[in-house]
């Protein structure tokens, strides 16, 4: 099969397609209106069902009503639509509901405007709404990887019964490149023995997120955690670049991670031994392959668009085996390839100096 030039939004509907979604409910909002839009074309053509809902609060419900039908539902928005999405998240979640959302980030907080950035890194990893509960995050780098992770998401969402999150940010959502289709076709199993289809052998099924008793929502709360604990024992994806004599080790994801790729390229050619480890699971999280990485490097930086949140959970991997430096952009601001060479080789200068 022959490669197609396509923009990251739109492989996300390929994904989609071919992974088995049923139902797409959504409402567009810059820089994720894309797949709104090629969603409103194919999906129909396809046989599967799409709604432009009258608000993102209509269509993460609907995802909730369509899914509890046994259907394999997705929606897609950016930071002020995921917002308004938290609570149906949560009672997904609570529901054991399962269903696929992408998250292409813009810069906030509030309003913020479409520029790239990945501010919503704690509300999607550590759940977003209210309870404890979490979500399968997946962190694309590439328009591939957008199509890829899309298709593999309904059937990790099936399996695990619970919302798997596409997270990626405006560039990756925006830019253009060569993709691959996958070329088998999913359908996921039908009937689903939980689900409720409206005839007499379903109507004993009970899709809820609420119960009256403690102990019995007490049960039903360690039985999600288990769940979890599952993950992340099975479901713990990354990639490693030039790691096994690196010095300092790169931590990104998303565009950043890209950048990181190209900076140590150039690193290595000036002498500096530098490697990336990046992410392909946000939860669950690479914490064995950071700790081990962090006993054999002098240094760690995590390259962020935010507040350094996923340096938080880099920290605690790495357990005070290196130092964690933390480089930081806001506001759509995405770093070069030379700032970034530039600001490793003075850190390491003055490391040396002391």
């Amino acid at each position: 099969m022959n490669k197609q030039l396509v923009m990251g939004n739109e492989a996300v509907v390929y994904g989609a397609l071919l992974g088995g979604a049923t139902h797409f409910f959504g409402y567009p909002i810059t820089p994720a209106s894309e797949i709104a839009h090629t969603a409103a074309n194919y999906f129909p053509l396809s046989g599967r069902f799409f709604m432009q809902a009258e608000s993102e609060v209509s269509a993460i419900n609907m995802m909730y009503g369509a899914a509890s039908a046994g259907g394999r539902p997705m929606t897609a928005s950016s930071g002020p639509g995921i917002s308004l999405m938290a609570e149906g998240m949560s009672y997904l979640a609570g529901a054991e509901l399962p269903s696929v959302v992408v998250n292409v980030q813009r810069v906030g907080p509030g309003l913020g405007y479409i520029w790239p950035e990945q501010g919503d890194y704690n509300a999607m990893v550590k759940g977003g709404g209210h309870g404890c509960y979490r979500n399968v995050v997946f962190a694309p780098d590439s328009v591939q990887e957008m199509c890829d992770f899309t298709y593999r998401a309904f059937d990790i969402a099936d399996t695990y019964r619970m919302t798997v999150v596409i997270l990626s940010d405006a560039y990756i959502g925006q830019m253009m490149e060569p993709l691959l289709l996958p070329e088998a076709v999913k359908h996921g199993e039908h009937p689903k023995k939980w689900a409720i289809y409206g005839n007499r052998e379903s109507r004993k099924n009970l899709i809820t997120s609420i119960y009256m008793s403690p102990q019995v929502l007490s049960a039903h709360n360690l039985k999600l955690q288990e769940k979890y604990r599952a993950l992340e024992q099975n479901l713990v994806e990354y990639e490693e670049i030039e790691t096994r004599d690196a010095e300092v080790a790169f931590i990104a994801f998303g565009i950043s991670a890209r950048v990181c790729f190209s900076a140590l390229q150039r690193l290595r050619k000036q002498g500096c031994r530098a490697g990336m480890l990046r992410p392909k699971t946000l939860f669950p999280f690479p914490r064995k392959a950071i700790a081990a990485l962090a006993s054999s490097v002098k240094k760690i930086i995590v390259v962020e668009l935010n507040n350094g949140q996923m340096a938080d959970d880099v920290e605690l991997a790495a357990a005070g085996k290196c130092p964690v430096l933390r480089y930081n952009w806001y506001g759509g601001i995405i770093p070069s390839t030379e700032t970034i060479t530039d600001m490793v080789l003075k850190d390491t200068a003055q490391a040396a100096a002391l």
